[in-house]
């Protein structure tokens, strides 16, 4: 029997294609993402293993490091079981690409219990000569063989290191020798130097950036190692064990990689109307069939088991391909999840597409079982109907026709209840997003009531503009309103999608824009070159802010300290400025002091707080409407003379970083911080000066000095759009494949209903319906689906839109956006859903139109 299935699969081949791709490309883009945020992921991990390796603890402070005589006062105390001094930075160099590298300074006679790089029992060393003239010869770096193949370079070659806009000059005098596959990938990004080399090139003598301790098992019990090492550190130094310390910033980017998730997720909904709609359609086909292979005393179970072996066939297939083309697609989308990591979170280098096999399962399983569900429905129908009614081909639409109102009921249950998940005070993403579904599903379910209404409503005016084809449009929709309905659902959810996510990125881009405007007061911008887009905390040089200052052109010199910090609630960005207006240069969410007073009490050392910090901290709550709180915590953080409260004078509107930020003055800053290094200055130009012009000159004036990105206003404003447009090109890529996936469905669902019509066009024709009135009424109902969809997509989309502003993106990433609301998005949105149909329309009709009459009379 199982034969039966498997020959109507190859019998229609377009329908059966259509579906496979339809899966294909809704598990490709989750296997896609899913690899995306896997290897960058995967990619930290190594970084993270290659730079701590054995290390369980570590030994910190801030920003200026640990002094050095800390390491050399506890190994004499005896308490460090095993510890290595680390300096550790980015840099990078011509020689390798311009790409950043992590620069390791290590302790080569005390680092083989830690990183086996150097010798030992481990997975990479480096030969015994190499090793004496790494050790003796200054200015000597250390690479894996792979990069040095990778770059073709030799022992002996001299290497230009860029460091914060500071050129040096280093020698390769030796390879290190990978032991196994995954030592290689984690040298890949490595540059090993002596710790003394590494202080020269960072212009850190004496300062180290951390210890590594390992440190034996029960240590943290009360009394232990732990406490004995802790109460030896002097204010401001503290000791962290390396897993919390990396998961703090590995936790930055959940929400990033939970939204790419979601967003994949919706290709696969949108696919599974398809699914459904051609399950259907396979159903009402065969149910004379069925109805026949009832009555010759095939059971229910065996017909439903019939069609659940097809859709898993169907499925398998989907998901095999779509496995293939989601490693392909896989390759692009790493590349642009890595890049907007960089830009917003932390350094990442992504090398390839590493192809963990569970991802590729998930994907498949994923596709498979959402098909199987999808196909569940029609099943149950076929093997349910009894068989003299399987015999009527009227019995299924009579039904469907019955059904719109129990679907559309069950639709507006499912959206109150997303409404509901929706308004619950909570930060989780997950809740958010199922509310989220919920809401478009349920939307999508109210499609057979509306399409159904406005179909009655265009009937009379569609008949006087076009007679009898006029009317007999809206009444073929309405008679296979089983298909029609789903198809029209699926392209609403897309469109609705384009809406919402445009709306979204829009009212960003302004909100951004907006902001630019506030707080960027200066005229010139002077900073080093940054390893992400959204800070830098490279130091300007002495010398360099000496020059910059002394230029004619120049009315006031602000300067500006961003450094990352420790605390009680974990890693924080502080942003401390010299400007004493700062305060007036911001909006805020909510202000403990007179906007007035803010001036002195930032002078006092109250501090300002950015939105999503205060998110992060729970100190604006999380309800979806902000109430200003009657009063601000103080928030706690690790100086370098110990734990300080620091008291909270406002939260600002801030869209610099995810993660969030602390403000205060520059005095303040450097009354706790031991720290006198400047990371950017903004320059005040005196009236009638040209602000290119001047940045043209400093940079003329700088190029013996540092290497700075000096840059005007206008064009650091372009920038950080720049950054921005980067950030969200892979959210548009998603958009344009759930489109895809619904055009797909829409031509299948097109395709399907001219294959059964055929014998009623033959008849039409056979009495005089000519080819271009075939052609006519076959565009008018595409267009009319398309219509219908098009215009439950307007309010569905803004809807969605709302979720994304004022909910999803406040508990992903803390920002509050002004929503703008173009009529653009709106009208390209309903053109898109009505070009779509009608396109997807054109084979159907060339099809019908090239089948002789005689054959499409004889069409059963």
């Amino acid at each position: 029997m199982f034969n039966i299935g498997w020959r109507y699969l190859l019998r229609h081949p377009w329908q059966t294609a259509l579906m496979i791709l339809g899966i294909a490309l809704g598990v490709a883009v989750i296997v896609a993402i899913d690899l995306a945020n896997a290897s960058a992921s995967r990619a930290f991990d190594l970084s993270t293993d290659t730079i701590a390796g054995r290390a369980t603890h570590q030994i910190v402070s801030g920003p200026s490091g640990v002094d050095e005589n800390l390491y050399v006062d506890l190994l004499r105390g005896g308490v460090l079981p095993a510890a290595a001094p680390v300096v550790s930075e980015y840099v990078s160099s011509p020689q390798l690409g311009g790409i950043l590298f992590q620069l390791l300074g290590i302790d080569a006679f005390v680092d083989a219990s830690f990183r086996s790089y150097l010798g030992g029992q481990g997975s990479a060393r480096a030969p015994i000569g190499d090793l004496t003239a790494f050790l003796t010869q200054p200015g000597a770096v250390l690479l894996s063989q792979e990069t040095a193949r990778r770059y073709n370079l030799v022992v002996g070659q001299p290497l230009t290191l860029d460091i914060g806009g500071r050129t040096q000059t280093a020698t390769l005098v030796g390879l290190l020798q990978p032991g196994d596959a995954l030592s290689r990938r984690g040298l890949e990004n490595l540059i090993l130097a002596d710790i003394a080399t590494a202080q020269e090139f960072t212009a850190r003598t004496g300062r180290l950036d951390r210890i590594d301790l390992i440190l034996p098992a029960g240590a943290s019990l009360p009394g232990g190692l732990e406490s004995q090492i802790s109460a030896l550190l002097p204010p401001g130094v503290q000791l962290q064990t390396v897993a919390a310390r990396t998961g703090t910033i590995a936790e930055m980017t959940t929400a990033f990689r939970l939204n790419l998730t979601a967003l994949s997720l919706l290709a696969l909904v949108v696919g599974l109307f398809l699914i459904y709609n051609t399950m259907t359609f396979s159903i009402v086909q065969r149910r004379p069939m069925f109805g026949t292979l009832r009555c010759l005393g095939v059971t229910r179970r065996e017909v439903f088991i019939l069609v659940i072996v097809e859709s898993f066939l169907v499925g398998l297939t989907g998901a095999l391909l779509g496995a293939v083309l989601g490693v392909l697609m896989g390759q692009g989308a790493v590349q642009l999840v890595a890049q907007t990591i960089n830009d917003l979170f932390f350094v990442v280098s992504v090398r390839g597409v590493q192809i963990p096999v569970e991802s590729v399962v998930k994907g498949m399983l994923i596709g498979l079982v959402a098909t199987l569900l999808a196909a569940a429905p029609p099943a149950w129908e076929a093997a349910s109907v009894p068989p003299r009614s399987a015999l009527s081909r009227s019995g299924l639409e009579g039904k469907a026709r019955q059904a719109v109102l129990l679907a559309a009921a069950a639709g507006a249950a499912l959206l109150v209840s997303g409404i509901a998940l929706l308004i619950i005070p909570t930060t989780s993403l997950v809740i958010s997003f199922a509310g989220t579904f919920a809401v478009l599903v349920g939307i999508a379910m109210l499609a057979p009531a509306f399409t159904g209404m406005m179909m009655r409503l265009v009937t009379g005016p569609l008949g006087r503009l076009w007679g009898s084809l006029g009317r007999m449009a809206p009444r073929d929709v309405v008679n296979s309103i089983s298909r029609t309905s789903i198809a029209i659902a699926a392209l609403m959810v897309a469109i609705s999608v384009s809406i919402g996510v445009s709306l979204m990125v829009g009212s960003f881009r302004s909100t951004v824009i907006a902001w630019l405007d506030q707080t960027l007061s200066g005229d010139v911008y002077i900073s080093a070159p940054s390893q992400t887009a959204s800070s830098t905390s490279a130091p300007v040089l002495p010398e360099a802010l000496q020059i910059v200052s002394s230029h004619p052109a120049v009315q006031t010199t602000l300067t500006l300290r961003a450094a990352r910090v420790d605390s009680p609630n974990g890693m924080l960005q502080i942003a401390a400025s010299s400007n004493p207006e700062v305060g007036s240069e911001r909006s805020y969410v909510y202000l403990a002091v007179p906007v007035d007073q803010l001036a002195q009490a930032l002078a006092n050392g109250a501090v300002l707080v950015s939105e999503p910090l205060a998110n992060r901290l729970g100190m604006l709550g999380q309800d979806l409407i902000q109430r200003p709180p009657a009063q601000l915590d103080a928030l706690s953080i690790n100086t370098d003379s110990g734990e300080r409260q620091f008291t909270v004078a406002g939260v600002y509107y801030d869209y610099s970083s995810t993660t969030g930020t602390v403000l205060m003055s520059l005095d303040t800053y450097r009354r706790y911080w031991q720290d006198q290094a400047i990371t950017a200055v903004a320059l005040r130009l005196k009236p009638g000066q040209d602000s290119t012009l001047v940045s043209r000159e400093l940079r003329s004036s700088l190029a013996g000095v540092q290497n700075l990105l000096v840059r005007p206003n206008q064009d650091l404003r372009s920038e950080v759009l720049v950054v921005f447009d980067r950030t969200f090109a892979i959210t548009g890529a998603l958009q344009l494949l759930a489109t895809i996936v619904a055009f797909i469905g829409i031509l299948s669902t097109l395709l399907s209903l001219e294959l059964e019509r055929q014998r009623e066009l033959g008849i039409l024709r056979s009495i005089g319906l000519t080819l271009r009135q075939m052609w006519g009424l076959i565009m008018l109902e595409t267009g009319l689906m398309g219509g219908v969809a098009g215009l439950m997509a307007l309010p569905t989309g803004y809807i969605l839109a709302l979720i994304l502003i004022y909910i999803i993106n406040r508990r992903s990433f803390g920002w509050t956006l002004q929503m703008q609301v173009p009529p653009e998005p709106f009208i390209q949105a309903l053109l898109l859903a009505i070009f779509a149909a009608l396109l997807a329309g054109i084979y159907p009709a060339v099809r019908m139109a090239r089948m002789p009459v005689s054959e499409a009379l004889h069409s059963e």
